[in-house]
């Protein structure tokens, strides 16, 4: 299938590199990938013929449709502390160019890594009491498939039915409840202003947007996805001295991105914004670099020939047919697995 599904090229998505925690109650396992399969990654890339480029040539090369040998483009959202301690020093040796699409509100310590303090809570609770006054039985959370099926419950119902204000309540409240330390879980993990003006002046390092308070830009009224988009743009031209020219959408999946986003940031100026919509990069996508796909590199799939599949772009093509057609053929679901929705 790939001389029909490869493309011109492919953006790849990652969040964490780190080793590989213990522990049965991994939800966000998907996000995390060790330094070794980093490296294998970037060489299987290069061993399939890819080169791989700084955002801003291949979003030059996709948009002038310049036929050169394929591209592959690197990138990490929110900005972790592990981007740099652990992420940098393997790329560096590769001379690997990459791009870190930074959250403000999370290097201001503003903005809750919210999908990681419910994994915590979930993991040091018995269940989890979501009312207001503290008081019922709650969702269990004892064992581990209990503590499994209590964070995509939580997990659903924060991101479809809350809204984005009410979600961020809701986890402040049981944070306070369960007594976890928000800010002192985004001091671990996030990279604080002077980090990223170390990685700013580093000539393989682009930094992009990725909002400021990370929210599901799709869900927001037309003023507050703006301000959100806004606010994130000031925060890094005030501390990095230039203005973000890449936008990644938190979460980026088709609940989290619309069209009226896409002109948002285009009337904004910005030169190129990525989803999390799983695909290669094909010469279509020029017509709207608002909305360029990205392949996640996925914590649970870390083996060579996954790399290499999604250079065929076969996956992709196989999960969007399985997608529109109704009920999935019994396909959808065994697909979609290798690229689940990124927080």
């Amino acid at each position: 299938m790939a001389p029909f599904t490869q493309g011109c090229g492919a953006i790849f998505t990652m969040h964490h590199v780190t080793a590989k925690r213990p522990g049965a109650f991994l939800p966000n396992q998907h996000l995390e990938i060790t330094p070794e399969f980093l490296r294998v990654s970037v060489e299987r890339i290069r061993r399939n013929g890819y080169e791989i480029l700084a955002l801003d040539e291949a979003v030059d090369l996709l948009k002038s449709g310049y036929g050169r040998k394929r591209y592959a483009v690197l990138t990490f959202d929110d900005g972790y502390r592990d981007n740099l301690e652990v992420a940098y020093p393997v790329l560096k040796e590769l001379k690997a160019p990459f791009t870190i699409y930074v959250a403000s509100g999370l290097i201001d310590r503003e903005t809750e890594l919210w999908w990681v303090a419910l994994e915590h809570m979930i993991n040091t609770n018995d269940a989890l009491v979501l009312a207001e006054s503290g008081t019922g039985e709650g969702i269990p959370c004892r064992t581990v498939d209990e503590k499994n099926a209590c964070y995509q419950r939580l997990l659903d119902f924060l991101t479809t039915e809350a809204s984005e204000s009410e979600q961020r309540q809701i986890i402040r409240r049981l944070a306070e409840r369960y007594d976890f330390d928000l800010s002192a879980l985004a001091d671990r993990m996030m990279m604080n202003w002077d980090e990223l003006r170390q990685l700013s002046s580093e000539p393989l390092v682009t930094l992009g947007a990725h909002t400021h308070g990370h929210h599901a830009l799709a869900r927001l009224s037309d003023d507050d996805a703006r301000k959100d988009i806004m606010t994130g743009v000031y925060r890094m031209q005030a501390e990095l001295g230039r203005k973000p020219k890449h936008f990644a959408y938190p979460y980026g999946n088709p609940v989290a991105v619309s069209a009226r986003d896409a002109r948002l940031l285009a009337d904004i100026g910005f030169n190129s914004a990525v989803t999390t919509f799983p695909n290669v990069l094909k010469s279509v996508n020029a017509r709207n670099p608002m909305m360029l796909p990205r392949v996640s590199i996925n914590g649970h799939f870390q083996q060579e020939y996954i790399i290499d599949q999604y250079l065929t772009g076969a996956p992709f093509a196989l999960y969007n047919a399985a997608r529109w057609a109704r009920g999935g053929f019994g396909v959808r679901s065994g697909v979609s697995r290798l690229f689940p929705s990124t927080r």
